[in-house]
């Protein structure tokens, strides 16, 4: 008689939070990337005007990094500059 554990389906499926994560990239090398909340679409008001050029955010230290024009670094990426106010994410729709 052996006992198996029950399981509950919401244990085996990650929560989906209304609330963005503190700190979010868009680039896959940086270890703040997070595929699914990218997908659901996030949107960045920075300093009460809605930013659409933004790489990367941090609420918790209030900055946001966007691209500096149409620089690029020796590898191809875009050059970015960080500005520093205040950040509202919020997912799309």
């Amino acid at each position: 008689m052996s006992e198996e554990p029950e399981t509950s389906p919401a244990a085996e499926t990650p929560a989906i939070t209304d609330t963005p994560p503190d700190r979010l990239c868009a680039s896959p090398r940086s270890p703040h990337y997070d595929e699914a909340v990218l997908e659901r679409g996030v949107g960045i008001v920075f300093e009460g005007v809605e930013r659409t050029n933004v790489d990367e955010y941090c609420i918790s230290e209030g900055w946001v990094k966007v691209a500096a024009g149409k620089s690029k670094d020796r590898y191809g990426n875009p050059l970015t500059i960080k500005l520093k106010g205040k950040v509202e994410p919020y997912f799309k729709s």
